[in-house]
């Protein structure tokens, strides 16, 4: 078992109305980490615009976003020797992005790069030439790219899920691959700014399920001085049976700057800590456990992440290094017990909110109001059915019990069944689950065509099998039967029937499809593949000419299909 550090007080306390701030204790880490090994993967000054542990919508954020002085095409240097490991081309995610395996037991990871250097681009055209795909995940022989601290790699870019030019690096365990705060390595940001405490919640846990009809109160606060916090209302928390408490946090590394995420949330009771949080490592295979991690009902309504300071019975995130009684809390008798909040950003600055809990009036003994056709417990599988819908979910799907509601509401425009309320949007899932409806009166000649869709999130895929519409998703919500019939559109930026491209270093199209999606993209010249680059942002698709292409006149082919099998072609002439 870990040994953890918890060095939690930050030492701050007010004196009338002057604040005496004492210096920050260590922050808690697992373990120690080498120091001035990795330098920055840049030649500018590192400038945070994400941080590792950082809540995005679907996961925790797995490394630090160097910010590249809103530019495209700086120079990337490898971190410390070694050799790549991996580099990989993905539509979405990473977009480009390179692995670089060093002789410490690490992997340093760069995403999002605008191009590779060329002995990594001779790698990657080869292989999307030889699968015949712009996607393609490649794994290097070790000792084949072999790299010098310092050396160059690419250029920093905007590709794949990029919200603008940056960088996202990581540093990862090589043997685990999971990924390690970077600014532990001495890799830090400026940061001189303490973490920003919003609020608090209450919550109301005397009944098992947790949900949107949880009770829940938030508490305001207000700051007393640097760092230090109370409730903006000074008097004690009434609070009554089993219940627990969540933070709103933020970090910032400038005044006005990015909200980033916190390092560490810990909550002492009477200076006993019941709950530690600490964003030193990840997990991949449990980060989608964000979801309830956070209070996922009230940031569905309001967009306001408040992190849990308890845990569902059915989150896998190993994030929590301290948790008593998984967090849920009891005050034994109606005296007044001190509470605290310490937050920590990685460089150690300490933020503190100070509040009383009292026992209040006496929890109900009344059962609670059940809303649904059936209880799923997480622990377990959960079927549902009728004549027209038909559920399984996995055990491990569900973070919690779930007091399951169904109905219908009439058949949409366009629709071929009514549409089935399952449940409703504001549980999550950790995973996917199967969902078969039966369509009604769908014709023959568009079985193929028939997919699930969402009203809140358009088209989930699917298939039509044996009398019902199949999909797995991972979604709660409102479904019914579709179709896709209509064909993705290309519409050419810089090429016309006959025109002459000689002053064109390549030529650019603009792709997109109306529902279930663009499943694959492949141009010819002259009847031979050729490489389609795309960047689904801004629905670009371009060709890069090849100099060896002879001059004359020559033949283009694009066809782009969907997932419904719906297939466009654009054809022209062109000389070079």
């Amino acid at each position: 078992m870990k040994k953890y550090r918890l060095l939690y007080i930050c030492l701050g306390l007010v004196i009338g109305n002057i604040q005496v701030q004492a210096q920050h204790k260590d922050i808690i880490t697992s373990r120690e980490y080498p120091q001035g090994y990795f330098r920055n993967p840049l030649n500018i000054t590192m400038d945070a615009s994400g941080t590792f542990g950082e809540l995005r919508s679907t996961h925790f954020h797995a490394g630090d976003d160097y910010r590249t002085q809103q530019r495209v095409g700086l120079p990337l240097h490898a971190a410390a020797e070694g050799h790549v490991s991996r580099v990989r081309v993905q539509i979405g995610g990473g977009g480009n992005s390179v692995y670089i395996d060093h002789p410490n037991g690490y992997t340093t990871v760069y995403l999002h790069m605008d191009k590779f250097n060329d002995a990594l681009t001779n790698i990657v055209r080869a292989e999307q030439y030889k699968q015949q795909r712009f996607d393609v995940d490649i794994n290097v022989e070790p000792g084949a790219v072999k790299l010098t601290k310092g050396q160059h790699i690419g250029n920093a870019g905007n590709t794949g899920a990029s919200g603008g030019p940056h960088l996202h690096f990581e540093i990862r365990d090589t043997k685990t691959q999971r990924p390690l705060n970077p600014q532990l390595f001495g890799l830090r940001f400026n940061d001189r700014f303490l973490p920003t405490i919003n609020n608090i919640m209450v919550y109301d846990l005397s009944d098992d399920l947790f949900n949107e009809h949880t009770p829940r109160q938030a508490m305001q606060v207000k700051a007393v001085g640097n760092g230090v916090y109370t409730l903006a209302q000074n008097t004690p928390i009434k609070v009554s049976g089993k219940f627990g408490l969540g933070i709103n946090s933020i970090d910032r590394h400038r005044s006005g700057g990015f909200q980033n995420g916190v390092y560490s949330i810990e909550l002492f009771i009477d200076g006993k800590a019941v709950s530690t949080v600490v964003f030193e490592e990840l997990d991949f295979n449990t980060s989608r456990g964000i979801h309830a991690y956070i209070d996922y009902p009230y940031w569905r309504k309001t967009k306001a992440k408040v992190q849990k300071s308890f845990k569902d019975p059915g989150n896998p995130i190993e994030i929590f290094k301290v948790l008593q009684n998984e967090g849920v809390l009891s005050l034994p008798d109606n005296q007044i017990y001190d509470a605290k909040y310490v937050v920590k950003d990685v460089a150690g600055n300490c933020s503190e909110l100070n509040f009383k809990i009292q026992n209040g009036t006496p929890a109900s003994n009344t059962q609670k109001k059940r809303f649904g056709v059936q209880l799923f417990k997480y622990d377990a599988e959960n079927t549902f059915e009728n004549d027209h819908i038909q559920l399984n979910i996995p055990k491990g799907v569900l973070y919690g019990d779930v007091d399951f509601t169904y109905s219908t509401s009439a058949q949409p425009t366009g629709g071929y069944s009514p549409t089935h309320h399952i449940h409703n949007n504001l549980i999550p899932l950790f995973s996917t689950y199967n969902l078969r409806i039966k369509p009604t009166n769908l014709p023959a000649h568009l079985e193929s065509k028939a997919l699930l869709a969402s009203v809140e999130n358009g088209s989930e895929g699917g298939k039509f099998e044996d009398g019902w519409v199949s999909v797995n998703t991972r979604n709660f919500g409102r479904f019914y039967v579709a179709v896709d019939t209509v064909a993705p559109t290309i519409t050419p930026r810089n090429l016309s029937n006959g025109k002459n491209v000689s002053a064109q270093a390549k030529i650019d199209f603009t792709i997109q499809d109306n529902f279930s999606g663009i499943q694959s993209f492949n141009g010819y010249i002259d009847g031979k593949w050729v490489l389609m680059e795309y960047d689904p942002k801004n629905r670009h698709l371009w060709h890069k000419f090849d100099p060896a292409l002879p001059k004359g006149q020559h033949t283009f082919k694009l066809m782009v299909i969907d997932w419904k099998g719906n297939e466009k072609v654009y054809e022209a002439k062109f000389v070079k």
